[in-house]
């Protein structure tokens, strides 16, 4: 259960994790495309909070998670702060109680993350540590307070984190996807740069709570084994229009399967287009 729910917390906090996302025009079908976008507009602003609800096997109350958009300074320039957070509920908290805090802090200019703080207490395992980037040195400083260490670590240029690649991926131009096209994911966690890719399996429409949505349908590919059913075994759906919210997740794992649907909504910066 301790795998399960970590697992469900993360996805739910920094899922559709996307740091390399890519211009498509003029490419192969199913390459793997590398130039970034400029950002135009942004896809989110101050206010936009979404609340997550968890399920395991489609009956199950696993929990909760959201996230939750804010605005800061640093340095003399503007920044988002995003707090996103995860807890476990009902019949789950009574014998694995989970407690997450994920927030960074990014550049509105470049939206690139100077700072990141991680706190979870999963069934008492914990962790406490903050990230702080150097974007102009390629480098950044991991301040572990459980253990009182402070290291660096080189990384490479437009380095992401865990919660910092969502929004990034959700400012992206994502129009001239196709099925087929594969996005190259890097962000750095647990003192290493971690690499993913991303397929895009292609356009449907998703029924939520809030009526059925034109959405985006990704499979991230995963590692089969201890968690995953197998390599294949998570889908996740976007909003299809100039928010990008996730708004299913569906996952197989090697023992049942897990759900996350978007339950609440405000602040969004753009209309949701919801279909009646």
């Amino acid at each position: 259960m301790k795998n399960i729910l970590l697992l469900y917390i993360s996805l739910i906090t920094f899922t559709s994790i996307g740091q390399s996302i890519q211009k498509l025009n003029d490419k192969p079908n199913g390459s793997v495309v590398k130039t970034n976008n400029p950002i135009q507009t942004f896809a989110f602003q101050k206010g936009e909070w979404l609340k997550f609800k968890m399920s395991y096997s489609n009956f199950l109350n696993a929990g909760f998670s959201t996230m939750e958009v804010r605005e800061t300074t640093n340095n003399q320039k503007e920044a988002f702060h995003i707090l996103g957070k995860g807890k476990s509920t009902g019949i789950v908290s009574l014998f694995f109680n989970v407690k997450d805090d994920y927030q960074t802090y990014m550049y509105k200019e470049s939206l690139l993350p100077y700072r990141f703080i991680r706190k979870i207490d999963e069934g008492g395992y914990t962790k406490d540590e903050e990230i702080l980037f150097n974007h102009d040195k390629n480098e950044a400083i991991v301040k572990n307070y459980k253990h009182n260490t402070v290291d660096k670590h080189p990384i490479g240029e437009d380095i992401q984190d865990l919660l910092s690649s969502l929004y990034y991926l959700r400012n992206q131009n994502l129009s001239n996807l196709e099925a087929g096209d594969k996005i190259e994911l890097k962000m750095f966690i647990d003192k290493e740069i971690t690499s993913f890719k991303l397929h895009f399996l292609g356009k449907e429409v998703v029924k939520t709570k809030f009526g059925k949505v034109n959405a985006l349908k990704f499979r991230p590919m995963v590692q089969a084994g201890r968690v995953f059913k197998e390599q294949e075994s998570l889908t996740i759906w976007i909003s299809d229009d100039e928010n990008k919210i996730p708004l299913l997740i569906k996952a197989s794992l090697a023992v049942g399967s897990l759900r996350a649907d978007l339950d609440q909504y405000k602040g969004l910066a753009h209309p949701f287009n919801i279909i009646f």
